[in-house]
Order: C-alpha cells, then structure tokens, then sequence
C-alpha cells in the first residue's frame, strides 16, 4: 500500500487535464480550503456517489491512563467524520486485498487482529 501525497496528486491531475502544475495546485488548493471552511463551520459537505463529510462535537469526558490508571479529563473537542459513498463502495468492494508478503494475510485484516490484540 502507497502513500499519495498532494504533490503526487497535483502532479497526477496537472498530467492527466493537460495543464499545468500550478494551475493544478490553485484548484486543488482553493478545493480543500473551501472544504476546511466549511466543515469549520459546521457545515456537511456530501459529494453524490462518493462520500459524506461531517464534523462532529465529542463531549469532555473522563478518560484513564492505561499505564497509571491515573484518572484524566479529555477536553470536549470537534473531529471530522466521513462516509464512503455508493460508488466507493462498490470500487472498493471490486479490488482485492492487499496481501503481506512474508505472513500471506490479508493487510487490513493482520492490522485488525493487532489492533484487537493490543486491546
């Protein structure tokens, strides 16, 4: 599994709109910064067939510190959810698993049985 990072995805764009590089960066820019905004704002940003953005207001609570058991307060705070649309979904559902090479499992699932083991 790769790692896309956003020179790499204005790079992909810039080559496959035929334009050039900093027109790309502007646009994607601009896109991301409006999502920012209003998602700062509190708005729902939906994207038909691909996804739902939304944040979300998570209450203070009291926390534990699995290593002293000391108790802790967690600060209310705001964090981002998404939703992965239909045609995401079936996209996703079409690719196989990617397969670690030394164990033969399947990479999202040897990432849940650690996380699950960790617990």
């Amino acid at each position: 599994m790769a790692t896309i990072t956003k020179k790499e995805l204005i790079d992909q764009i810039a080559e496959d709109l035929r334009c050039n590089r900093a027109l790309a960066k502007q646009i994607i820019q601009a896109f991301l910064d409006s999502i920012i905004a209003e998602l700062c704002n509190g708005n729902r940003l939906e994207f038909r067939d691909f996804g739902v953005f939304e944040s979300k207001y998570r209450a203070s609570r009291q926390a534990q510190n699995p290593k002293t058991l000391d108790k802790v307060r967690v600060p209310p705070r705001r964090s981002v959810k998404f939703k992965a649309g239909r045609i995401l979904k079936q996209r996703l559902r079409a690719i196989p698993p990617a397969v670690d090479a030394a164990t033969g499992l399947a990479l999202e699932a040897s990432a849940r049985s650690r996380t699950k083991s960790a617990k």
